[in-house]
């Protein structure tokens, strides 16, 4: 388990439907990030039925000095081998001029601690195999590469 790490003047908290033009803004920020800003075609309309009504996904924000600084967009998932649910993080991205204060450790050790009290068997994500300093983070974490493991997708007009 990634331990509690205490930032002063830091907090995390569950967003809420007023949220969701931030979490579009984080969403094309981390986008703009992974060079991947043309494949965005979330709306805020979208955030709102699929997050909020449906409750298909999760968001926590986190803010320092009340200034939202990073945000995590997380679902369950689950394990049949373990026959326990699981969080998978979709997203997790700390604005640039923000990183390396440890407020990425931080979301992390949240979503660790509420895996933990919702009895999940285990918290993954993927990452990009060119964002090696993301790698080199979550190694550090502990967190250990399924190298054996190759994603698959079928996009909407593929389904």
């Amino acid at each position: 388990m990634i331990p509690e790490i205490s930032i002063e003047d830091f907090e995390i908290r569950t967003a809420g439907p007023a949220d969701v033009g931030l979490i579009l803004e984080f969403i094309k920020a981390l986008a703009d990030y992974e060079r991947m800003s043309d494949e965005v075609v979330a709306t805020e309309e979208l955030l709102t039925e699929f997050i909020f009504r449906q409750k298909r996904a999760e968001v926590i924000i986190g803010e320092y000095q009340q200034e939202p600084v990073c945000f995590a967009l997380f679902l369950h998932n689950f394990s049949t081998f373990l026959g326990r649910p699981g969080i998978y993080l979709e997203d997790l991205f700390v604005k640039p001029e923000m990183r390396g204060k440890g407020f990425g450790k931080a979301l992390l050790a949240h979503l660790s601690k509420l895996a933990l009290e919702r009895g999940c068997g285990r918290l993954e994500w993927a990452c990009l195999n060119w964002n090696e300093p993301s790698i080199q983070f979550y190694k550090q974490l502990g967190a250990k590469p399924m190298d054996e493991w190759t994603v698959y997708r079928l996009q909407r007009d593929d389904l």
